[in-house]
């Protein structure tokens, strides 16, 4: 490994000379110290050797979580259990806010700078999905271990070595089991966190999510609907000739497939859930589906936004067409979740902090575009970024997901000194 010396306000200076990034705008909120001399501080060194030798630990909790469901919008049973795991870590003023994200505190020197790390309690699968993790050598299997059990894990096993180790930081750190990352949640827990729970004493914001050593701090906006087709309904025999809304729909979806994107825009598309109906030989009254359009550029999600407003426009045309039945069907648009695009500028300390953290631990490091709880501080203009926790992850979002453990220590120790690093003046 080697070893970077560089001062957390001149490491972009550095690495500008080595050719890969440009220096700074600003670096305001660091010492000067540098990374590798926060590593030699005793208590420093003993957190991060704790932290190392207690992975087996963090794995059983990350299992254990895994095992508490926790599909969109019913988090509680897993926040109550983090609840427990922050006291037990000795954090501070543990507690629940509105929304139901779970804060404890790890007070500072000073309250600024304030750095809040957190992970999401949800996950996108429903009820009654079977959780129980498989185990296979290294390899742990079950819907969630990744996305965001490790997450989750990571968090309580940095804030149980700060507190063993006793390392004192000029600011204070707030960790956060947050709601509703996935799904139709919306970012309510950033969006309760930011303007109400914490609002306007946030100076850096990291988020664990899934897996692996990647930094992100380009983040894809997105906009979900909730497109609905209604018509009157009959029976298939005596009212045949009805305008049907599964049609209308069937219809737009597979106007939807056609759709072209750049292959270099960063920019996607997805019916995620359909529904309707009553019975097979029932004409339906009602059919749904829900929509999810991404980019990472704005003007590249307007257009997408247009195509798709423009399609279920003409489905609905092309049903009543078909059926000589102008006005029988209607169709609605509801916006279910709306996600900001936004970016914390490569150049700027947390984002070069981090990739210098990510090289002391001895991996290399990486930028990702992704979408997260970041997305929301990230467009308040509050320095953001999310980091993998470690580990290799596979198959996120289905039921085979699965978390090799080789290696995952490198993700918790990196978090830890980030989180250090980020706390200094």
């Amino acid at each position: 490994m080697v070893r970077v010396r560089v001062t957390l306000l001149s490491l972009v200076v550095v690495i500008a000379l080595a050719g890969s990034l440009r220096p700074p705008i600003s670096a305001q909120g660091s010492d000067g110290r540098t990374v590798s001399e926060l590593v030699a501080e005793p208590t420093v060194s003993a957190a991060l050797a704790a932290v190392k030798a207690s992975e087996p630990q963090t794995i059983e909790t990350q299992i254990r979580l895994t095992e508490i469901p926790a599909p969109p919008f019913k988090e509680a049973a897993r926040g109550e259990e983090m609840r427990r795991l922050f006291q037990q870590a000795g954090l501070q003023r543990v507690r629940v806010d509105k929304a139901g994200n779970v804060l404890g505190e790890r007070p500072g020197l000073a309250l600024h700078p304030h750095v809040v790390v957190a992970a999401h309690l949800d996950t996108v699968f429903p009820e009654g999905t079977n959780v129980k993790v498989r185990r296979n050598g290294t390899v742990l299997s079950a819907p969630g271990i990744g996305d965001d059990s490790r997450g989750l894990a990571v968090l309580v096993a940095i804030a149980r070595a700060l507190n063993d180790a006793r390392v004192s930081t000029p600011g204070t750190v707030t960790f956060v089991a947050d709601v509703g990352e996935e799904g139709l949640g919306d970012l309510r827990g950033m969006r309760m966190l930011f303007d109400d729970t914490l609002k306007g004493t946030v100076d850096r914001f990291i988020t664990i999510d899934g897996t692996g050593m990647s930094v992100s701090h380009t983040f894809v906006g997105s906009r979900r609907y909730r497109v609905t087709f209604k018509g009157p309904g009959g029976h298939s025999f005596t009212d045949f000739g009805l305008p049907n809304p599964i049609s209308a729909l069937g219809r737009a979806i597979a106007k939807i497939g056609e759709i072209q994107t750049s292959a270099d825009s960063q920019t996607t598309f997805n019916v995620g859930r359909i529904g309707g109906g009553t019975s097979v030989n029932a004409i339906p009254a009602e059919a749904w589906m829900e929509i999810d359009v991404r980019s990472a550029d704005r003007t590249a999600l307007g257009v997408l936004d247009g195509q798709i407003h423009a399609i279920v426009a003409q489905a609905l045309a092309a049903e009543q067409a078909r059926w000589q039945t102008n006005g029988v069907l209607t169709v609605t648009t509801d916006v279910v979740g709306d996600r900001p695009a936004g970016m914390t500028p490569p150049d700027s300390l947390i984002v070069q902090t981090a990739m210098t953290v990510t090289r002391t631990v001895g991996s290399v490091p990486f930028a990702a575009v992704s979408s997260s709880d970041a997305n929301y501080p990230t467009s308040l203009r509050i320095p953001s970024i999310q980091i993998g926790g470690g580990g290799r992850g596979a198959d996120a979002h289905a039921l085979t997901e699965s978390f090799d453990t080789s290696d995952s220590w490198r993700g918790t120790t990196r978090a830890l000194l980030l989180v250090i690093a980020l706390s200094q003046q």
